[in-house]
């Protein structure tokens, strides 16, 4: 299966889209003015203890306060404040956390009030941002990631992701880490991590490191929270670190300057990759070049269809996301039981790309079509299981209940992806009043008659492109070129509606 990012960049935004076999199957969103991130490491101050919730509220200069559940403080809490205290009266000793002594773990069953006081200096991580009226989720489990590795700060042990099978390697692995590691630090074995050699490994690691000492040398006893300790690389640097293999083909950009920033940082985490990134220079939209826009109007709306087999009508909550499975006109079984089956499956893998497409998290509630047999219940769940072993976000899957429910929870870190599919009236623009439809190409034709253009690339509506090259020999569109004397490419755009155009110099496009 072969895979492809594509990266629009706009003024404001960073668009990126994860193709498989051309189908779209993620979009992120990054605005370039985003100060506030997961994986942002911050010198917090506690602002309130909530003992009735054994949590606290933490401000981490956001609007609304972050909050820390007891259970998020992480075992090594105590030894994490330590080291804080000793960097903040003295940077020289940042280098020696692996001469420090570890104090024990904090209690599972303690009160945050034994742990924490209002007013207290503490370092802490965004473990999900703001949702809907909720301020960042937070813990104080540090943890760095790196494209192999991820170093947990005072940690003292070597797990190695159970996504890989090989039980030499699991212990090849565990060994070499074991021996290179300093001490006082954990490390987390990632799945990419298979088979690298020792000297990768290593690296990595210093740099992790490093990274960390690093992120304190700011830090002193005057110092005041809220305050960015560490932050997190962009969102596009982000899925590039977790994505990054062998079946990727492609990854194209659209601007120069984040072209060198990808080209550079592949470079660093894997060379051999780095001629994949290609730079797209041409007049036409990237996302309309790889039919990126016509599937993003098709996959976002309430109601999402999969083939001639059924569709999907999909309803977002506040508590919970639900889902409800419905069969199309044409079904080729002869029986209601071998038909729902059919529609089912292949439900099954489109809920799982529409998870990961609208990032979709927190408990999910899937209406399946009913089923009598339980062999064919047991084989929906087992394809549900398959369909979502790619998603990077844990998951739980439980089997259909009684009543053909299907629940599955999915890591939340961030707000529900939404776009409005639905456009404004063309026509009206709202006001219940139209304009003569013949008016359309009237205007087209008297804004190409004032540009002072000799070319020009119009961008139109799909419809409108269709009637101004209509023919062969006598169109519309050469007509016009012939009377003002200037060349002109018509150019069909999905994201326009009918009466709307753009008149573009095709210098203007080169120059980015």
């Amino acid at each position: 299966m072969s895979k492809e990012l594509v990266i629009d960049v706009q003024s404001d935004e960073i668009h990126i889209a994860l193709l498989k076999d051309k189908k779209l199957q993620e979009l992120n969103q990054e605005k370039k003015d985003n100060q506030f991130a997961v994986g942002d490491i911050y010198l917090a101050r506690v602002k309130k203890l909530m003992p009735s919730l054994n949590a606290c509220f933490v401000e981490v200069g956001f609007e609304k306060a972050g909050f820390l559940h007891y259970l998020d403080l992480g075992g090594q809490f105590n030894s994490i404040n330590k080291f804080l205290k000793i960097v903040q009266k003295n940077k020289n000793t940042l280098s020696h956390l692996s001469k420090m002594q570890l104090l024990p773990d904090i209690s599972k069953d303690g009160k945050i009030s034994e742990a924490v006081s209002e007013g207290q200096q503490l370092l802490v991580q965004i473990a999900k941002e703001p949702i809907s009226t909720k301020g960042p989720r937070l813990t104080s489990e540090i943890s760095i990631a790196g494209r192999h590795l991820v170093l947990i700060p005072c940690g003292n042990k070597v797990s190695i992701s159970q996504k890989i099978d090989s039980a030499e390697e699991r212990k090849r692995l565990k060994n070499l880490l074991e021996s290179i590691t300093p001490r006082n630090y954990g490390i987390i074995v990632r799945t990419v991590a298979e088979g690298k050699t020792a000297s990768v490994l290593d690296k990595e690691l210093r740099g992790l490191v490093k990274k960390f000492e690093n992120s304190l040398m700011d830090i002193s006893a005057s110092t005041k929270a809220p305050k960015l300790v560490l932050s997190e690389i962009n969102r596009t640097e982000t899925i590039l670190r977790d994505i990054l293999d062998d079946s990727i083909e492609g990854i194209y950009v659209n601007d120069r300057e984040t072209y060198y920033d990808v080209k550079d940082y592949i470079q660093g985490i894997a060379p051999e990759m780095e001629k994949v990134v290609k730079r797209e220079k041409g007049d036409i939209p990237i996302f309309e070049k790889y039919d990126i826009n016509s599937q993003l109007k098709k996959g976002f709306g309430r109601t999402v269809s999969f083939g001639k087999q059924g569709y999907l009508v999909i309803e977002h909550t506040e508590a919970c996301h639900v889902i409800d499975v419905n069969s199309g006109n044409r079904t080729k079984a002869t029986d209601q039981e071998t038909n729902a089956l059919n529609t089912n499956m292949a439900a099954a893998e489109e809920i799982a790309r529409q998870l990961r497409l609208r990032d979709m998290g927190g408990i999910i509630v899937v209406d399946f079509i009913d089923m009598n047999d339980s062999q064919h219940r047991q084989k929906l769940h087992s394809t549900m299981k398959e369909a979502m072993s790619g998603d990077r976000a844990r998951h739980n899957i439980l089997p259909l209940s009684k009543f053909g429910l299907m629940q599955i929870t999915r890591q939340r870190v961030r707000p529900v992806q939404k776009i409005d599919v639905r456009e404004a009236c063309p026509t009206c623009k709202g006001t219940g009043k139209i304009e003569p439809t013949i008016s359309i190409v009237d205007d087209i034709q008297n804004k190409i008659e004032q540009s002072p253009l000799k070319n020009i690339i119009l961008q139109v509506h799909p419809f409108i492109e269709a009637y101004l090259n209509r023919g062969f020999w006598k169109t519309i569109r050469k007509e016009w070129q012939k009377k003002y004397n200037k060349k002109i490419v018509c150019q069909a755009l999905s994201t326009l509606d009918i009466s709307s155009f753009n008149i573009i110099d095709p210098n203007e496009i080169k120059k980015k």
